[in-house]
Order: structure tokens, then sequence, then C-alpha cells
């Protein structure tokens, strides 16, 4: 049980860093580009963060004006360490009914309905937000009765008056959140760990496209702030970065949304398959006869996205970076491999008569089932563990793999 605590605190204490400012806002902005009413009139509810320290809620209230928005919601988890220590600079709001003494705070709701000017040099810190709700009495700061659960129903009922809810929630229950959204019918934009596109409760809704991937690239890192008092040495070097004396950390993260907007409209270049087997960047697959076909599917392995032919009418199984440049006009997303969601793309067999190897010729004592499912291609590459069988016959699984298909040749 000990040990089990130690573990939920510990994925507490990671879900905790903060988003910085220059991202979200390069996100936002990109769904303006594309449709500049997109926040005009609705409520956001950003429903993870801490109105004292997130800027998600900074943006949002930056960019109340000209955003058009109807009303800002954020709701906090748990105790804010800064609104616990500024809590007199709201004790006088008529919006908290009265009571002896201050209640204690468990967690913190702003509902933001109006905003007036900001100062103009760009500067925003809590003597603002103060301000903001001192200003006008239909702005609202009031403790929660609970501890800002998103699951709880108080919160619940803040996101059914919610439109469109952007902020970055707890990796750890990126499951639960987006199942709350989509049986919610709730319009968002979140931030969400990269290996979150082969969930088994995600992937279906991305092949579907209830659900797809943001704006930013999958190339560009997201830095997080973390909290003053995290620990991070238990973190590798690559993971962490300063920048101007400020150490963040560097997360393999992107966003998620089902908002439009314009880089999933933008056709994908691509060259014909003679054209790669000639031209292509990649010695994978400059030079070659042919693509390989997989032992076990009928698609051919596709390694790159830009190396995917544009005259081939085939199932090809590219790599999870393809949602980066899928565009639901020119591709059909068939299923993928290890999720048990690809019957347009059946296997063809199984490997249960198999073994694993170490390059070194040793066994690892995992049978063949290990690799049922995945995408496999015949033969040794020397580089990686294979497969073989009594007979002698060498297979090696390729990374995960996304089936698609060109719509329309």
């Amino acid at each position: 049980m000990a040990n089990r605590n130690l573990s939920s605190a510990k994925r507490a204490k990671n879900d905790e860093f903060y988003t910085q400012f220059v991202d979200i806002q390069r996100e936002m902005e990109a769904y303006l580009e594309y449709d500049a009413q997109t926040f005009k009139g609705k409520v956001v509810y950003c429903n993870c963060d801490d109105p004292y320290e997130s800027n998600f809620f900074r943006y949002f209230v930056l960019n109340f004006k000209k955003l058009g928005l109807k009303r800002l919601i954020t709701t906090s988890y748990k105790p804010s360490p800064l609104a616990n220590t500024q809590l007199p600079l709201f004790g006088n709001d008529s919006t908290l009914a009265p009571a002896k003494g201050r209640p204690k705070v468990n967690a913190n709701k702003f509902i933001i309905n109006k905003v007036h000017a900001i100062n103009g040099n760009g500067s925003f810190n809590l003597k603002d937000v103060a301000q903001e709700l001192r200003a006008n009495k239909v702005n609202t700061w009031a403790p929660l009765q609970g501890d800002g659960d998103f699951r709880s129903a108080e919160c619940i009922q803040l996101l059914e008056q919610a439109d469109i809810v952007v902020t970055n929630p707890p990796f750890s229950l990126f499951r639960d959140y987006v199942k709350q959204l989509m049986e919610h019918g709730k319009k968002f934009v979140i931030v969400g760990s990269k290996n979150a596109i082969t969930y088994k409760e995600i992937f279906p809704l991305i092949m579907s496209n209830q659900v797809w991937t943001g704006v930013t690239g999958f190339t560009k890192d997201m830095y997080f702030l973390p909290p003053p008092d995290i620990d991070l040495s238990d973190k590798p070097k690559t993971a962490l970065r300063c920048i101007d004396g400020i150490t963040y950390l560097r997360s393999p993260s992107i966003w998620f949304t089902n908002l439009d907007h314009g880089r999933r409209h933008q056709p994908l270049a691509l060259m014909t398959m003679a054209d790669n087997l000639k031209y292509s960047r990649h010695k994978q697959i400059k030079g070659k006869k042919k693509y390989e076909k997989y032992d076990n599917y009928d698609a051919i392995e596709v390694p790159f996205t830009d190396a995917i032919p544009s005259d081939f009418k085939g199932v090809m199984g590219v790599p999870i970076s393809f949602l980066d440049k899928y565009n639901p006009g020119q591709f059909e997303i068939l299923g993928a491999t290890q999720r048990g969601c690809h019957a347009a793309v059946p296997d063809t067999k199984t490997y249960d008569d198999y073994w694993e190897v170490r390059q070194d010729g040793t066994a690892t004592g995992s049978g063949g089932g290990k690799t049922n499912e995945n995408a496999n291609l015949v033969g040794n590459d020397g580089k990686k563990n294979y497969f073989i069988n009594s007979k002698g016959r060498m297979i090696q699984s390729a990374y995960q793999r996304i089936f698609i298909k060109h719509r329309g040749i």
C-alpha cells in the first residue's frame, strides 16, 4: 500500500508541469488564422489550471476581448500555494458568501465575464487578476467545495457550460479526461504525450476523425516549467534545458484537438514510387528495386512519411509521425499495429512457433507470440533482436505502424 501511495504521489507530481505561454499562444493563433471566429461568443473552460499560475488563464484573460470570449472559467486542482499566500487580495470580494473567518481553500474557480483594459506592456500578475475580479461584480472568484478534480460533480457542472476546453490535463489520467470530453460533446485543444496517439482508447478516435493532432508540429519541442518544490534529480540530462537561468522539462508532447485548423487540409507533396526508388534521400528506399512487403499484412513498408508513393493504390504502413502531416481528404486511416483495431487490414499469419533472438545469437526467452500484430519484415538487419523458427526463417518487427491508403486513386 505504501509503495502504491508513493507511486500515486509521484504521478501527481509529474502531472504538475506548467505549459509555457509562447506554446499556448502559437497554437491558439493558428486556429484563429484558419477561422478568426473560433472563440467568438464562446465559453472557454480551463479545468486543470490554477489561475494563479496557469499560462492558459493568462493567455485567455489577456486576449479576452480580441478573441471575443463570452466567458472564461478556470478551476484548479487542490490548494494553490500562491492562493494561500495571496488571499487578502480577494478578502472583500462580494461574490463570496459571508462566513466566519476565511474558509479553507481546497481549490479555486475563477469565472471571468468581462475584462477591462490590461497593462499595455504585456505584464500580467496576481494583482491584475484581483483588479479584474473587483472591477466588475459579474466576475467571480470562489473556493470550490472539493479538490477541483475534473471528474467531480461541481467541475462537470462547469464543463457542461463550456463550448471549448483548453488545458494541459494530467498525463496519467489522459484516457479518462478525453473520454469525459467526448461523452459531453465538447470541443477541445489539449496537451498530451505523443505516446497517447497509440492508446487503445485514443487511436480509434483518431482513425475515425473525431480527434486529430494540433497545429504545432511533432518536431517542435515543448518545454514545461516545473513547480519550485519538485525534484528533477531523477530526470535524464537530455530531458532538461536551462533557458535564461530557468530549468525546463523537455517532454515529447503534442496538442490533441477536434477544432479544425489549416494544416490538416494541406496536401502532402509526394513523389511516385519509381521516383522515390530513384531519388529518395533515404538509403532504405533509394536504389532498391521495390518497397518491402510485410510478412504478415497485405501492405508495404513505408518507413518515412516523405517516402509515401503518390501512385500506390494499396495499403501502406507508415510511422506514427505521419499524423503530423495527415490530411483526411488525401488519406484514409485503416488501423494500426499492436492496437487490435485493424479489421480492414487483417493479419495473414502469426508467429507462435518462433522465438526471439539477440544479435549475438542467444535467445531472450520470449516466444514469437510477442511479435504477433506487429508489422514484420523477412530477414535480419543485423541491428536489433529478431525472431526465428525451427527452419531458420527469420523475421523482424518494424516500429509501430499506422495503415493508410490514398483516397481517390
